[in-house]
C-alpha cells in the first residue's frame, strides 16, 4: 500500500468516524426532557452539583448499551443502603467534568466505562476521553471497573485507558481495576468480586460506617384510585399517550413506532425458526446506512408476566406513582402507571438471575428458607449450580427456592428498584440503505433452547415477539403453537398487532467507498445479516451503472444444512446480477460425520483468499465471537503466515494493523 492509498485510507476512517459520533451529537441534543435518565438537576458542573446535592461520592459511567449503566447505578444504590452515603451516579455523556479538579479530595469517583468496537470508548465518552486525555487530578481518588469481552482484540480497552489517563493525570487509584468478562459470561461474578475488594479498600479511605437496616427505597410511592389520560400503559415516551403529538424523531432515547410491513419464516426445518421482517421508515427521520444496527424495543409475553405476578401476590391494576427522594435522580420509567404495565413494557422480568439481587431478596423470604437462601447469595458455586446453570429467570429461581410457594411479602418498591429496566436488542441490518432505502431488514433466529436441567424451555424475549408479530400477519390461528403469547395490538393499541419501536445505531461497519476494493466477507448463521445488504448494496451499484472496475466479492457462509440455508434463492440472482464477481461459498456442518465450518472452506480457497489480500481486500467477519471469530482470525494469520514466510505471531501484529486501519473489521457478539 502506497503512501497515496494510506492518506485515502485515513480520510475515509476520519469520515466514518464523524459520520458515527456525530450522530450520537445529534442524538444527545434532540433528546426529550421527559427521556430515562439517572441524574436530573439544573447544573451539569459535576462539582457544582455534588455541592448543591450534598453529595459525598460520585459514580460515573460510559455506556453504549446500557450495561454499564446499569452496574453503575447498582453500585450507587448499595453505597447508599449499605454505608448511607449521599451518592450521585452520572452518566458522562451530559455532565461538565471540567471543574472535576476541585472536587474535594475526600470525595472517591467511580468509573464504569463499557468498551465498544475496536477497544473504543462509547459513543456518548467522546468528549470524556478528550478531557481526561489533558486533565490535572492531582487530589482524586478512584475506583474502575471495565465491562468488555475477552473474545475481542482490544479487551476492556476503554477501562484500561481511563485507568492509564487518571494515572497520568496524577490522581490515586483505590484498590484494583476491575474486568467484567461477557466473553465467559462471568461480568456478574466478576463484579461483585471487585465490588467487595473495593469496599475493603474504601474503608481505608473514607470513614465508611456499615448499616444493615433492610431495603429503603430511593423514591417516593403514591397509589393513585383511579388513571386518566396522562398514565403510562406502555408507552415509552409522552408523546405518544393520548392528545400528545408524536415527534418524528428516532434514537436511543425516542424509539419510533414502526410498522412492520412484512415478514417471514426463512427456515425450511421444523423446530428451528428464523424470521425476516421488514420495517418501513417511509415518511419517518429514521435514516440508516448499510452495516448498521436496529434496536428493537421488546416487551414481556403474557405468560411471563403472569408467573412474575403470581410470585410476587401483585395486583396488576393498581395504579402508582414514582417520584424521586432525591433531586438529581429520576423515576426509572414513564409514571404514573399500572403495576401490570411496569412488568409487561419496563421491567426486565426473564433476565438471569445475580447473586446481588438474591441477597436484597432474602430479606422477604419465606421464613422456613430465608437463611438457606441467604447462606446461597453467598456461595458462588452454589448459585451457579443451582441457580445460574439451569438459566432460571427471577420467577423461576424463587419458586424453585420456596418449592412454589409465593413470596408475596416482597414489597412492590423493591422490585421496581431492584430489577433492571427492559432494554432494546440490536440486530444487524439485513437491507441496504440504497437498494433499500424505506426499509429496514432484520434477520433473527428465534431463541427457544431446549433446557435439560430444567424441562422449560430459555425463550428469547425478542425474537418470540418477532415470531409471534409474524404469525399473526401470515397465519392467525397458527400462533395458538407459539410457546408464549404476546399482547402484540401494544399499549393503547398503538402497535396493532403489526408495529414495535426501533430506532438505528450507526456502526463503523461498512464496505470500502471504493468499490473496486475486492472484499472478504464471513458470517455463518446470521451473521450473513449485514453482507445480504453489502452485496445488495454492490448490486444496486452495478444497476445504476457504478460497475466500472468492481473488486471481487468472496462470501464465506456457514450452517447445518440446507434447511437452515438462509436467503438461498436471492444469492444466485446477486451472481448474476454481479456478472460473477460475487462468489458464495458455503460450509455445511451437519450434513456429514465431518463438521464443516467457514473456517475449513477458507482455508480450502487459501490461494484465492491471499490473492484478494494481496490485493487489499477488506476483511468483515461477523458473528459468533466466542469460537468462529478467533478461528477465522487464525486461519487467516496461518494463511498470512505461510504466504509471507513469516511466524504466526508476525502475521497475527499484521492482522492487528489491519484491523487499526479499517481492512479487518468484526460485528461479533
Amino acid at each position: 500500500m502506497n503512501s497515496t492509498d494510506l492518506m485515502i485510507l485515513a480520510v475515509i476512517l476520519l469520515a466514518v468516524l464523524i459520520y458515527v459520533k456525530l450522530d450520537t451529537l445529534k442524538e444527545l441534543f434532540s433528546s426529550n426532557d421527559s427521556d430515562i435518565s439517572v441524574a436530573n438537576g439544573g447544573s451539569n458542573d459535576i462539582v457544582q452539583l455534588m455541592r448543591d446535592n450534598d453529595k459525598s461520592y460520585l459514580v460515573l459511567f460510559a455506556s453504549q448499551t446500557g450495561t454499564a449503566e446499569d452496574y453503575a447505578k447498582r453500585f450507587a444504590k448499595e453505597l447508599k443502603s449499605k454505608f448511607n452515603l449521599n451518592v450521585l451516579c452520572k452518566d458522562v455523556e451530559n455532565t461538565d467534568l471540567e471543574n472535576l479538579h476541585e472536587l474535594p479530595s475526600d470525595i472517591v469517583v467511580s468509573f464504569f466505562v463499557s468498551t465498544y468496537g475496536e477497544g473504543d470508548f462509547p459513543d456518548g465518552a467522546v468528549m470524556f476521553e478528550q478531557y481526561l486525555n489533558s486533565a490535572q487530578l492531582p487530589d482524586l481518588k478512584f475506583t474502575v471497573f471495565g465491562l468488555g469481552n475477552n473474545t475481542y482484540e482490544f479487551f476492556n480497552m476503554a477501562a484500561k485507558k481511563t485507568l492509564k489517563m487518571l494515572l497520568a493525570a496524577g490522581a490515586t487509584l483505590i484498590g484494583e481495576l476491575g474486568e467484567g468478562d461477557d466473553g465467559k459470561g462471568t461480568t456478574e461474578e466478576d463484579y461483585l468480586s471487585w465490588k467487595e475488594a473495593i469496599f475493603d479498600s474504601l474503608h481505608e479511605h473514607i470513614n465508611l460506617s456499615e448499616t444493615n437496616n433492610g431495603f429503603k427505597s430511593s423514591f417516593n410511592f403514591t397509589y393513585l384510585d383511579s388513571i386518566d389520560d396522562n398514565a403510562y400503559l406502555g408507552e415509552l415516551t409522552e408523546d405518544y399517550l393520548p392528545h400528545h403529538e408524536v415527534k418524528n424523531v428516532a434514537n436511543i432515547k425516542h424509539p419510533l413506532i414502526t410498522k412492520i410491513t412484512a415478514s417471514k419464516e426463512l427456515f425450511k426445518s421444523v423446530g428451528r425458526n428464523c424470521i425476516h421482517t421488514e420495517f418501513d421508515i417511509s415518511g419517518s427521520s429514521i435514516k440508516y446506512e448499510t452495516g448498521d444496527h436496529v434496536a428493537v424495543w421488546p416487551f414481556n409475553a403474557n405468560e411471563k408476566v403472569e408467573q412474575f405476578m403470581s410470585t410476587f401476590g401483585l395486583d396488576p391494576k393498581k395504579i402508582f406513582n414514582m417520584t424521586p427522594s432525591d433531586s438529581t435522580m429520576k423515576a426509572p420509567f414513564p409514571c404514573p402507571t399500572t403495576i401490570e404495565t411496569a412488568v409487561r413494557y419496563y421491567l426486565e422480568i426473564t433476565g438471569p438471575v445475580s447473586r446481588e439481587t438474591l441477597s436484597v431478596l432474602s430479606e422477604f423470604a419465606p421464613n422456613n428458607i430465608k437463611q438457606y437462601v441467604i447462606n446461597l447469595s453467598k456461595d458462588k458455586e452454589g448459585f451457579a449450580k443451582e441457580i445460574t446453570a439451569k438459566k432460571f429467570n427471577l420467577a423461576d429461581a424463587l419458586l424453585f427456592l420456596s418449592q412454589g410457594e409465593p413470596w408475596s411479602q416482597v414489597p412492590w418498591e423493591c422490585l421496581v428498584e431492584t430489577l433492571p429496566i427492559i432494554t432494546p436488542r440490536y440486530y444487524s441490518i439485513s437491507s441496504s440503505s440504497n437498494a433499500d432505502p424505506t426499509k429496514i431488514h432484520v434477520t433473527s433466529i428465534v431463541e427457544n433452547s431446549p433446557n435439560d436441567l430444567t424441562g422449560s424451555p430459555t425463550l428469547g424475549v425478542t425474537t418470540n415477539l418477532l415470531r409471534n408479530v409474524s404469525l399473526h400477519m401470515n397465519s392467525p390461528e397458527s400462533t395458538k403453537i407459539l410457546p408464549v403469547q404476546y399482547d402484540i395490538m401494544g399499549p393503547r393499541n398503538l402497535y396493532g398487532g403489526n408495529s414495535l419501536p426501533i430506532h438505528v445505531r450507526h456502526s463503523a461497519f461498512k464496505l470500502p467507498t471504493d468499490i473496486s476494493v475486492p472484499v472478504i466477507l464471513i458470517g455463518p448463521g446470521t451473521g450473513v445479516a449485514p453482507f445480504r445488504g453489502f452485496v445488495r448494496d454492490r448490486v444496486h451499484s452495478v444497476t445504476s451503472g457504478e460497475n466500472a472496475n468492481m473488486g471481487k466479492i468472496m462470501l464465506f457462509y456457514g450452517c447445518r444444512d440446507e434447511n437452515d440455508y438462509l436467503y438461498e434463492e436471492e444469492w444466485p440472482q446477486y451472481s448474476t446480477q454481479l456478472d460473477g464477481k460475487f462468489e458464495m461459498i458455503v460450509a455445511f456442518s451437519r450434513i456429514s460425520d465431518k463438521k464443516c465450518y467457514v473456517q475449513h472452506k477458507l482455508k480450502e480457497r487459501q490461494n484465492d483468499v491471499l490473492a484478494l489480500l494481496n490485493q487489499g481486500a477488506n476483511v468483515y467477519v461477523c458473528g459468533d465471537a466466542a469460537r468462529m471469530a478467533k478461528d477465522v482470525q487464525h486461519a487467516i494469520c496461518e494463511m498470512i503466515a505461510q504466504d509471507k514466510g513469516v511466524s504466526i505471531e508476525d502475521a497475527s501484529e499484521i492482522v492487528k494493523a489491519m484491523k487499526v486501519n479499517g481492512k479487518y473489521q468484526e460485528d461479533v457478539w
